[in-house]
């Protein structure tokens, strides 16, 4: 490992191959989402037998009470110096605690309770934290020009949208055919891919260190200071709203296509694998099309067409899956929009605060917007649950349900997605942070960090990088 001098304009644009090896941490994340957030409550619910209601709190419990480790961890990023990097580490350090917990939540023995699915549901949400939290932040070091952040994040969601694919087609390929059987092959996919992601984009990355030019003492005032900002708080606020909506989905998803929508168990997967695909030509349309009107409006465009087209899939005619798979296609492409724009006008904000106090707190921001969406997929999960328990929704496998509990089903899979997808648009009318005015906070960077580091900026190279002068550290 060794240290190069290279200028923010060499550091622009990485190459194809170099994004895509960065971009692999994301296979596992992506295959998790649709993994943990639509297979494992119902397997848990009905085929473990732990109960419909307690499977929503524990999942709601536990992320609420983890919610609290991730400024911790975005705090301690920010300031940590090694001879690895800033951000690296941390990625390393993911990989096998995400490993152990997916394994042991997964692949469970027989006669597990509550106590067990909470215990490891809090080890995987660390996981979670340390490998997502790391690599946004990464990224944003990465990716310094504002058009430069929707390729970079935009590589990311393709990369995770690609993940969640493979993860529905792998019990297809081992020909599983229940529900335990399709966890149980899931479960081995991440295990096996998480640390081989993971290892690939460290080893193939460089990590440009920056400067701070205050000191990084850090106090509960900085931390309301980043949530007050105006910025911050329309992004936090959106990403709270467009984390619940499709998270809400994502819960109920089985119950609905099947006791709903009359869908097989193979034909919902199948439907699912569609809008999962869709996401991977929507990130890289939409991210193209933010360059050319801005992240804001790009996203707010994209949650409305989102809405029109859940509430269009809603009035199908049942059991009909041509139609709902052109409509699973239209909403899974536009809702790969939500993360990727999202995180990627983290990155100026963190800009944005760097120029104004000197403090280099983009770790500390991504950790705001990970705790933000744990609370958002607790919520999903656990009022989904419990209001579906309170309908009398019956989720045991094999079991049949009335029509008004149908009914409610149908009523709790729209309500809820469209209000706040809509509403999480809307939290970017009138957003300032656009292109133009970033463009002015990245010259004023460039041109201090120019000033501190003799027109040259610290690069650590990549794990596998070529032999040259000793490590130094800067900020």
């Amino acid at each position: 490992m060794t240290v190069t001098a290279n200028s923010p304009a060499q550091q622009a644009r990485l190459s194809l191959p170099a994004l895509l090896a960065f971009s692999l941490p994301g296979l596992p994340i992506g295959a998790l989402a649709v993994a943990l957030g639509v297979y494992l409550p119902p397997f848990y619910a009905g085929h473990m037998g732990v109960g419909l209601q307690a499977v929503g709190l524990a999942f709601m419990a536990v992320r609420l009470i983890d919610m609290l480790v991730d400024p911790v961890l975005g705090v301690l990023m920010d300031r940590t110096h090694t001879r690895l990097g800033r951000y690296r580490v941390w990625l390393m350090l993911g990989a096998p605690v995400l490993t152990i917990a997916v394994y042991m939540l997964f692949l469970p023995p027989a006669g597990v309770g509550y106590i067990y699915l909470i215990g490891w549901l809090f080890v995987y949400y660390i996981g979670t934290s340390l490998i997502t939290l790391s690599h946004a932040s990464w990224a944003s070091v990465i990716a310094a020009n504002y058009h430069e952040r929707s390729r970079v994040f935009g590589s990311i969601q393709v990369i995770s949208i690609i993940g969640a694919t493979v993860v529905l087609i792998v019990p297809t390929i081992l020909r599983s055919h229940t529900a335990g059987g399709d966890v149980h092959s899931m479960g081995w996919f991440v295990v096996l891919i998480a640390p081989l992601g993971v290892a690939l984009a460290t080893m193939a990355t460089r990590e440009r260190i920056t400067r701070e030019t205050q000191s990084e003492h850090f106090g509960l005032r900085d931390y309301w200071e980043m949530i007050s900002r105006p910025d911050m708080r329309r992004i936090i606020i959106a990403d709270f709203c467009l984390a619940l909506g499709p998270g809400w989905m994502a819960a109920i998803y089985l119950f609905y296509f099947h006791s709903a929508r009359g869908f097989t168990a193979a034909q919902s997967r199948y439907l699912l694998a569609i809008y999962i695909v869709a996401g991977v030509l929507g990130a890289g349309v939409l991210s193209w099309v933010a360059t050319r009107l801005g992240k804001h409006r790009t996203l707010m465009i994209a949650a409305v067409c989102y809405s029109l087209g859940l509430i269009c899939l809603a009035f199908l005619p049942k059991s009909l899956f041509v139609p709902a798979a052109a409509f699973m296609f239209l909403v899974g492409f536009l809702a790969a929009g939500f993360p990727l724009l999202d995180r990627a006008m983290v990155a100026d904000v963190g800009d944005a605060v760097r120029l104004e106090q000197g403090k280099h707190r983009v770790g500390l921001l991504y950790a705001m917007i990970t705790s933000v969406q744990k609370i958002a997929t607790a919520l999903s999960i656990g009022l989904t649950f419990v209001v579906l328990g309170a309908i009398g929704f019956n989720a045991k496998e094999g079991a049949s349900n009335t029509p008004a509990a149908i009914h409610g089903l149908e009523l709790v899979y729209l309500i809820g997605p469209v209000f706040f997808v809509m509403l999480g648009g809307a939290c970017f009318i009138g957003y300032k942070l656009d292109h133009k005015r970033h463009g002015e906070i990245r010259a004023a960077l460039d041109a201090r960090d120019a000033l501190n580091l003799g027109e040259e900026a610290p690069v650590l190279e990549g794990l596998t990088g070529p032999a040259s002068q000793p490590v130094t550290e800067a900020g």
